[in-house]
């Protein structure tokens, strides 16, 4: 069921988080959702000394984010032990709706793609789990729009969900809401024998967009595109001056792991923040 209560906001101190700190103000004031600041310390190295930091009291988020967040619930947490696990336990025992958390970092591998935390939490978490790239340039408060809203699907088991989630958002700020599709595009794998296969494949493609949207009693924009998942999702996000994106992460029942294949990329090429359910 969609809703927003309860915000995980995990808190290292960086511009990142400095960043991302009016999403998470106006998602909180939006739905009246608590926010729970949670800062990880991690065990030293075996190399390294003690920091200082594991002397760190709650006082310090209230230094860091000054008044941004006065008018806000908040609770304040500091824990001990690896980053991402902490997060994913304290998500789930808390019942939290929506973990919001900056991305970090490029690169080939996996912990470099994102940050190993963040993909840690991304594969891991059960709730939703909001991201976003360069915060360190983010608006202000009074510039942060939902206006349009691109949910891309890959019409697996798990669609249905996330249109809802999108859907159910959409409907809350009376945002323009897009739905879209990849196909792959001619030249993949198994390119089309003539034109009309791949039109068909758009064409069935669309008809289950259809029957999406008439199950979940959504309205949207139905766009049935051909490329590169990632980079397809990416340039219509920006051509339709997407607010947010919203994407799938799980895989059926039974495969190993849960992220769905292109999420990492989706995820650091779009060029507004992602909610991956």
């Amino acid at each position: 069921m969609f809703q927003i209560k309860k915000i995980l906001f995990p808190v290292d101190f960086s511009s990142r988080v400095r960043g991302a700190v009016a999403y998470v103000e106006a998602l909180a004031g939006r739905f009246d959702a608590e926010i729970i600041l949670l800062h990880v310390i991690e065990p030293p190295a075996y190399n390294d000394s003690l920091s200082e930091e594991s002397g760190i009291e709650a006082s310090e988020f209230d230094r860091f984010f000054g008044a941004d967040l006065k008018y806000l619930r908040v609770q304040r947490l500091v824990e001990y032990g690896e980053a991402a696990r902490k997060i994913v336990e304290r998500a789930a025992e808390l019942s939290v709706d929506l973990i919001m958390m900056p991305t970090q970092g490029l690169g080939t591998f996996r912990r470099l793609i994102l940050g190993s935390s963040t993909a840690k939490v991304l594969h891991d978490a059960e709730c939703p789990v909001w991201t976003g790239v360069h915060l360190e340039d983010s608006p202000p408060l009074d510039a942060i729009y939902c206006r349009k809203i691109l949910c891309a699907v890959d019409l697996q088991a798990a669609s249905g969900l996330v249109l809802d989630w999108a859907h159910q958002m959409a409907a809350e700020y009376q945002a323009e809401l897009t739905l879209l599709h990849v196909t792959p595009e001619n030249g993949s794998a198994r390119p089309p024998r003539n034109g009309r296969e791949e039109t068909a494949a758009q064409t069935a493609a669309r008809a289950k967009l259809d029957e999406l949207l008439k199950a979940a009693g959504a309205h949207a924009v139905i766009r049935v595109d051909s490329g590169e998942p990632a980079k397809t999702v990416a340039a219509v996000a920006r051509e339709a001056s997407s607010d947010l994106v919203v994407i799938g992460r799980r895989v059926a029942p039974g495969d190993s792991g849960r992220l769905e294949a292109n999420a990492y990329a989706i995820i650091r090429q779009s060029p507004c923040p992602v909610v991956s359910v």
